[in-house]
Formats: C-alpha cells, sequence, structure tokens
C-alpha cells in the first residue's frame, strides 16, 4: 500500500469535522409523516452501533496480540475484522445514506482518493486498509499501523451515537436508504467489493439483508398489495445467502433472477403505494425502473447538462455529423473512421491511424457504445462531458486536426446541413459547439443494452449457455471483475449512486506477453494532474461488447480475452514482478483454472449486442 503520510493529522482533522457539522447536516426540516419506521431504525442503529463499537474494540485487542512468532494470530486478527465488518454491515445502510461522511472512517477505500479540482485527498482509514494490511506478506511488521487503524475506528465507533443529536429524518429517506443498499447488495456485496481478501462478501451481505428485514417491518405489516410479496422475496434472498456462504462458489445469477432483482421491483410497487417516494440521487436512479438491470434503471440524461439528447432532431443531425469528413483538416476523416460502426464503433487497431496518415496516436480507439454512462471521457479521463470530447478530437493536430472556419463554411453551404441546424436548434446557423452537442447526443443513443445476459435477465434463460452462465458468477465473485467494472453497465461508474467515473492503476504491460512482461510507459490521467497516485492510472472502460471491440487495454497491447483475463489472474503488473507502487489492483493471483478463465470469457461474448444500420 502508499505510505500513510500524516495519518493521525489527518485523523484529528476529519473527527473534528465530523463532530461540527454533521448535526447541521440534518437540521434542515423535512415534509411532515407519521413515521412508522424511523423510531425503530434509529433504535436498531443506535444497538448496531454499540455492538460496533464493541467489536472494533475487540479487534484492537486481536490487533495488539500479533505476533510473527505465532501465525495464527494473524488468522485471529483477521476473524476479529470479520465480526467487525458484520457488525458494521448490520446498520451500512443508516450510516451510509444519513451520515456518508462517517461511514467513509470505517469503510472507506483502501487507496487515495483524490478531490478534483482543488486536488485535496484523504489518507485511506478503516477496516478495508486493515484488511490489505493483514493479507501482506509481513503482517506483522505492520502492527504499529494497523493499531492506529483500529484506534481510530474503535475512537470514532464509540461516539458514533452523538451522531443522532438533532437527527430528523422521514419514512421516505428510510425506504430510500435501503433502496440503495439493495444495490449496494447487489453490486458491491457479492462481488467482494471492500472485502476482497477475506472473501466475506456474502456473509456480508446476509448481514445487511438481515438489517434491511428488521427496518422494512413496520412497512411489511401495512398489508398493502405488495407488502406480502416484499417479504417473501426478501425471505429468499437471505435463504440463499445463508445456504452457501462460499465466495467463490456463491450462485450470483441464481441470486439475483429467482430473489433479489424481484425484491427490488415490489419494493418499488410497495413504496409507491405508500406514498413514500424519494429521490436524492439528482436523478441519475429511475426508481420507476423495474429493476437496476432494466434498461432504464440509469438515467442516462443526468449525464449532461441539458436534455438535448430527448430531441430526435438534434440526434438525426448528430448521426448525420458523425460521419462527416467535412470536419477533418483533409477533408478524409470523420468520427466513424476510428469509431466505425460495423466493428461496435470501434476500428480493430492497437491504435488509430493518425491525422498524418501513416502514423499512429498514443492510445486505443474504445467502443463509444455506453459513452454516455460516464462523468470523464478519455482513457485519461480528461475530458468532462461527450461535448468536450468531440469538440478536443476534432481540434487535435494529431486525430481530426479540424479548422473550425474552413467546416463552418462548408456545412452552411449545404441546404441539407441549414435544414437540419434548423430542425434541431430552431435557427439554420450553424455554429462549432452546435456540431459538438449534436454528435454528442447521437452517441448517447449507443446504449442497446440487448446482449443475450440482459434477454436472460429479462426472462429468457435460453439466451445464455450454461459456460457465460457460470463465467457471469466468476465474473461477479472469484474473479473479481465486478468489483472495478460496476453493474450494470460493467464500467468504472461506481454503485451505489453512480456519481461518479472510477480510475485505476493496473500496471498494464507494454504487450501481451507475460512470460517476459515489459512496463508501459504511458503515464495516464498523471500527464493531466501531476500528482504521485495518478500515476499509470486509467479510467475503467465497459466491458459490454468487449467480444467485439479488441485489441484490448488503453495501449492495444493484448489480441485475446484470454490474455486479459490472464493478466488479472496474475495480479496485474505487480503480480508480474513490475514496479508499480501505485497500484490499485491486488497483485495477490487469482487462482483461476483454464476452464474457469474460458468461462469468464465466454460471458463476456454474452455481453456483446447485436448492432443494426
Amino acid at each position: 500500500m502508499p505510505e500513510k503520510r500524516g495519518f493521525k493529522k489527518q485523523i484529528i482533522i476529519l473527527c473534528m469535522a465530523l463532530g461540527s457539522c454533521l448535526p447541521a447536516l440534518f437540521s434542515t426540516g423535512y415534509p411532515t409523516h407519521t413515521n412508522i419506521g424511523v423510531t425503530p431504525a434509529v433504535a436498531w442503529f443506535k444497538a448496531g452501533a454499540q455492538d460496533f463499537a464493541a467489536t472494533t474494540a475487540q479487534l484492537q485487542t486481536a490487533l495488539q496480540a500479533i505476533d510473527e512468532k505465532h501465525p495464527q494470530t494473524i488468522l485471529q486478527a483477521r476473524q476479529a475484522l470479520t465480526q467487525c465488518r458484520l457488525q458494521y454491515k448490520r446498520i451500512e445502510f443508516f450510516l451510509e445514506y444519513f451520515f456518508r461522511s462517517a461511514a467513509m472512517i470505517y469503510n472507506g477505500p483502501p487507496k487515495y482518493e483524490i478531490e478534483e479540482p482543488y486536488m485535496e485527498y484523504m489518507t485511506p482509514i478503516g477496516l478495508q486498509v486493515i484488511e490489505s494490511l493483514l493479507f501482506e506478506k509481513d503482517a506483522a511488521a505492520h502492527q504499529k499501523e494497523l493499531l492506529q487503524q483500529a484506534a481510530a475506528s474503535n475512537s470514532s465507533a464509540q461516539d458514533m451515537a452523538a451522531l443522532l443529536y438533532g437527527f430528523a429524518a422521514t419514512d421516505n429517506q428510510l425506504l430510500e436508504s435501503v433502496r440503495l443498499q439493495l444495490i449496494r447488495v447487489y453490486t458491491l456485496g457479492i462481488t467482494g467489493y471492500d472485502a476482497p481478501l477475506l472473501k466475506t462478501g456474502i456473509t456480508e451481505s446476509y448481514a445487511a439483508m438481515q438489517g434491511l428485514q428488521h427496518i422494512l417491518t413496520p412497512f411489511l405489516q401495512t398489508h398493502a398489495p405488495h407488502a406480502d410479496s416484499v417479504g417473501y422475496y426478501l425471505a429468499g434472498c437471505l435463504q440463499l445467502l445463508q445456504a452457501d456462504q462460499n465466495f467463490d462458489t456463491f450462485n450470483r445469477l441464481q441470486f439475483l433472477t429467482v430473489y433479489a432483482l424481484p425484491l427490488q421491483r415490489n419494493l418499488g410497487l410497495l413504496i409507491n403505494e405508500l406514498h413514500l417516494q424519494h429521490n436524492t440521487t439528482g436523478g441519475v436512479l429511475n426508481y420507476d425502473a423495474e429493476h437496476l438491470f432494466s434498461k432504464d434503471a440509469i438515467n442516462k440524461n443526468a449525464f449532461t447538462a441539458d436534455s438535448n439528447t430527448l430531441n430526435t432532431a438534434l440526434i438525426t443531425l448528430g448521426k448525420t455529423l458523425f460521419t462527416e469528413r467535412a470536419l477533418s483538416g483533409n477533408n478524409k476523416i470523420s468520427c466513424a473512421t476510428c469509431h466505425r460502426p460495423e466493428l461496435h464503433f470501434t476500428d480493430a487497431l492497437s491504435a488509430s491511424v493518425a491525422f498524418d496518415g501513416h502514423s499512429h496516436v498514443g492510445r486505443n480507439a474504445p467502443s463509444l457504445l455506453y459513452a454516455a454512462y460516464q462523468y470523464a471521457q478519455f482513457w485519461d479521463g480528461r475530458a468532462k462531458s461527450l461535448e468536450e470530447q468531440v469538440s478536443a478530437v476534432v481540434s487535435n493536430p494529431q486525430e481530426m486536426n479540424g479548422n473550425a472556419a474552413q467546416t463552418l463554411q462548408q456545412l452552411q453551404a449545404s441546404k441539407i446541413y441549414r435544414q437540419l441546424f434548423k430542425q434541431a436548434f430552431n435557427d439554420s446557423a450553424i455554429t462549432t459547439p452546435g456540431i459538438a452537442t449534436a454528435i454528442a447526443a447521437y452517441v448517447r443513443t449507443l446504449s442497446p443494452f440487448n446482449a443475450p445476459f440482459d434477454q436472460y435477465l429479462a426472462g429468457d434463460t435460453a439466451a445464455m449457455n450454461g459456460a457465460q452462465q457460470r463465467g457471469f458468477n466468476l465474473f461477479m465473485g472469484k474473479a473479481q471483475c465486478g468489483t472495478c467494472h460496476f453493474a450494470p453497465v460493467f464500467n468504472g461508474l461506481v454503485p451505489p449512486l453512480y456519481n461518479f467515473t472510477e480510475l485505476e492503476v493496473l500496471g498494464t504491460t507494454r504487450t501481451d506477453n507475460l512470460n517476459k512482461p515489459e512496463a508501459d510507459t504511458d503515464q495516464g490521467r498523471f500527464n493531466i494532474f501531476p500528482i504521485e497516485y495518478y500515476q499509470q492510472a486509467f479510467k475503467t472502460p465497459t466491458v459490454r461488447n468487449v467480444s467485439a471491440t479488441g485489441p484490448y487495454m488503453h495501449n492495444g497491447a493484448f489480441s485475446t480475452l484470454q490474455g486479459v483475463v490472464e493478466f488479472y489472474n496474475k495480479g496485474g503488473g505487480r503480480g508480474l514482478g513490475l514496479q508499480v507502487p501505485q497500484q490499485t489492483l491486488a497483485a495477490a493471483p487469482l487462482q483461476l483454472s483454464s476452464t474457469e478463465v474460458n468461462d469468464i470469457v465466454s460471458f463476456l461474448h454474452a455481453l456483446e449486442d447485436p448492432i443494426t444500420n
């Protein structure tokens, strides 16, 4: 792990900030309501907070007892951490929703999170950091840091009840916290996102859903039409989670299709019947969607400042401009040159041919399918919108080398374009921003969600074969693919709020020869913001349609999906022996067999959408 500088100072500052500002966050009044669930939920949280504090103290004791001469003390410390995490999961829904800053103290990611544009970062802290240290080869050597981490968690946990000072909430909010916790379980819990080394994701998901069962009890007793269905599917989830708690073998596909997604659907109907709808996600999550994997579950219009995506005329204009060569400086290149629709909007090259016609640009051209579902464009995330990306590509001397004045003159001379702009903008004037807006609107339509996997979840159980079904379970479990390629888009859009796009450091090699690994020299986002934690950091792309969009990685170095999976199987760059100090991918081998690798690749083929004109 990266060195934890200024650890104690940052802990003190963070705790002081929590004490001074959190009560103020919840002094704002909300619509009054007869809240049948809030009082028992607060009581559950109080009791759970006490139990969690007790386990943090037990964890401290176990960490204090670590002795390098007695390996069993490491195992005992891991067991204590597991108990601590289980207690945390019982109250996670409440902490994450009402006290997000506090939750970060206990279960924040074990890597530096950079807050742009201020370039501030918080030292990794909490249970995930403790897990990472406990699985180091020389865990005993980290005892001092382990004790610092545990002391911080215990100190904060002892005062957790103080968070409730002046607290007020409604059933509307409480039920939204349940909605979000279900997404958290489906996308992070059963994938082992925050306990990848302990592999306690199934047990933790069971604990989390036990908490939800308790919280939902008052609402199930209302005898609303869908109350019984919610109780039935919730009990089914718990039954499956309890029946097989082996992380590597748990049948996630069965869990989701038989109980979890129907539970989500029926909970939404129950909330509507009780008139307790509430949405604080800024419109990103569509609670009217049937479930998380529905085509409309995530609102792609929330990723743009306006709703022009809904403008059919604008989309038509954008589709026409997408193949327009007049956008380039030599009238030979269009967007479709490197993003060919028949190739799932890629060009099948390691790196696209540059403007000069013989050299190549620095990176692989990713597919534009599902590009709308991210907050950062380009491999290094330097563009914050599709409009910004379009403008950057058109003007880039290496790519399209467009001349704005020349382009506008040519388009303005076209009667067809004058009509299309008039229909799209109610103005026949053709502008550079209008071109970018139109092309971006078209790209936002490129999200079919019609792969065999989608058809399977929609009820066509013949859409995926046995290998693909096994591959999904591996992808979301043992192989840990789903801890970076988050469902349902399977990219770096982080659940449950889907409010930011994650970058990762994998230590990608220069070639796909893993027997003689060579370090790649591309520094990724570090070239945009020269911060050490950004060295070789790249955006996590979607793996939807990956079976049709090779070669792979930012440098196009991998020619096969088997090669890509093997790279991860070996622990990325660090696992291969390269020096990648900032690597965020776990360096421990995944221990996947050749059959398991092939099953994962089979599943990836099940994510391929049929492309029509």
